[in-house]
């Protein structure tokens, strides 16, 4: 690096301006990054939300449990961040010309840095005044979470779950663990079938209907009715029948808060913001800025261990590393820079079990048991695509994970030659994964990860297998 570029660096990182867009986790994380690689300028949060920085997972386990308060899961501040906060007011517009981010207020904060964490909000029920009904709930944010719960320690007659991914079905756990009956509605033919696949769905269908829950798959709701006061009564299904409810949740996944950037000329859309692998966004032409970086759930980035396909990440863990990344790169310039190689990693728990995943299990073509057994529920299922280990889930074996993540990093064979696999005849094979409407990658690059430092990890291309 030049003594110039070097000037300017430690210039910006003494006197500079950044503003992140988002107080969220990926929003507090960066803030926090920055402050302890050594920015010491200008830096302001902006979150539409009046709270600070907060858990999310807790919100589908433990506070409708009761087991805490929805106000109890504020995110602490390591090591404090010197920061303007700016709560409650939304971020509406942004001039990357004029490097300015315009607020609800009708104030414009000007950036020589702008860092986007706007992450996701709950989809909405398609019908907006039956979504307004008295009983018809969302669950995204704390306040969301608050209501929810008040409701059901209420105690329902029965509470409706609109989706099978994984937040309904946390949800549905917390209602049976609460005594409540839950029918739960999904179109597909199990629960996180779009997850992990109909091989693991059918397990936790058959898990959800043992512990009582009416679990209605290929079915969908097509309206929702409310009585003369406005309070939910009944809904309407696909196969013509009718349920009585006084809850319904709203579990049919997120919509990316992309919409402030209309008109500002970078890559932005319902599926998040297209960014490169060090986090810098790209504009509507497909070049990359380097004033404007992007984190968390709304990102969209390719990785290089998995076809280089853009991939949004709804995921506690890659939030808090590209967070980091992220920051990084916003006060370093050229070969200091780094890139977000994160494997993804994602845990639920319900209904008792402990379920965790590491890759990208709907990349996968092909499914085999290597751990334990779909019977008892306590197993890994490792996936395959093109004769490589794309991901893994566990039912209460999450001890195999950290194994599973390095067998994805080096591109590992599938199917796996462990003796744990019984290759008998008649034994467990590799099966389809029974995913619906797989998207197939456009191209196979044979990639490996290196390094053992974060800091240090770069990637390696190897030939590829005939």
């Amino acid at each position: 690096m030049s003594v110039s570029l070097r000037e300017a660096v430690l210039e910006f990182r003494r006197d500079g301006r950044i503003v992140i867009v988002g107080a969220s986790l990926a929003g507090l994380r960066a803030a926090e990054a920055l402050r302890m690689g050594g920015f010491t300028g200008s830096l302001t949060l902006v979150g539409d939300e009046p709270d600070l920085p907060y858990d999310r997972p807790p919100l589908s386990k433990q506070v409708l449990l009761g087991r805490a308060r929805a106000d109890g899961t504020t995110l602490p501040q390591r090591n404090g961040v010197d920061a303007q906060w700016r709560l409650g007011t939304a971020a509406t517009g942004l001039d990357p010309t004029a490097k300015r981010v315009r607020l609800a207020d009708g104030e414009e904060l000007e950036y020589d840095r702008l860092l986007i964490t706007t992450g996701v909000r709950a989809r909405p029920w398609f019908n907006a005044a039956e979504a307004a009904l008295d009983g018809v709930f969302t669950v995204r944010t704390s306040a969301d979470a608050a209501r929810l719960e008040r409701r059901l320690a209420a105690g329902p007659r029965r509470v409706l779950v609109v989706g099978a991914g994984f937040t309904g079905s946390e949800i549905a756990s917390a209602c049976r663990e609460r005594g409540l009956e839950v029918t739960v509605a999904e179109r597909a033919g199990a629960p996180l079938v779009g997850a992990l696949g109909g091989v693991v769905g059918a397990v936790a269908a058959d898990m959800q209907r043992e512990h009582g829950v009416d679990l209605r798959t290929g079915i969908m709701v097509t309206a929702l009715e409310g009585d003369s006061g406005g309070r939910l009564q009944r809904a309407h299904l696909s196969d013509g029948t009718s349920l009585d409810v006084e809850v319904a949740v709203i579990a049919l996944g997120a919509t990316r808060n992309t919409e402030w950037l209309a008109g500002s000329g970078l890559a932005a859309g319902p599926r998040g913001i297209a960014c490169d692998a060090g986090c810098r966004a790209f504009d509507v032409q497909g070049i990359v800025t380097d004033d404007v970086f992007v984190a968390g759930d709304v990102a969209r980035s390719p990785h290089p261990l998995f076809d280089y396909q853009f991939l949004s990440l709804e995921h506690w863990g890659n939030a808090v590393e590209q967070a980091g990344t992220a920051a990084h790169n916003m006060i370093s310039i050229g070969p200091d820079r780094r890139a977000h190689l994160w494997v993804p990693t994602f845990w639920s728990s319900q209904f008792g079990v402990n379920i965790k995943s590491v890759g990208v299990p709907n990349m996968g073509d092909e499914i085999v048991v290597t751990q334990g057994s779909l019977a008892e529920r306590r197993f890994v299922a490792v996936y395959g695509y093109r004769g490589r280990i794309i991901a893994a889930v566990a039912f209460d074996q999450a001890k195999w994970m950290e194994f599973y993540r390095e067998q994805i990093e080096v591109r590992a064979p599938f199917p796996p030659d462990y003796a744990t696999v019984d290759r008998r005849p008649g034994g467990i094979r590799p099966v389809p994964a029974e995913f619906p409407d797989p998207s197939l990658p456009s191209h196979g690059a044979t990639v490996t990860l290196t390094g053992h430092d974060p800091s240090e990890r770069r990637v390696q291309f190897t030939p590829a297998r005939a």
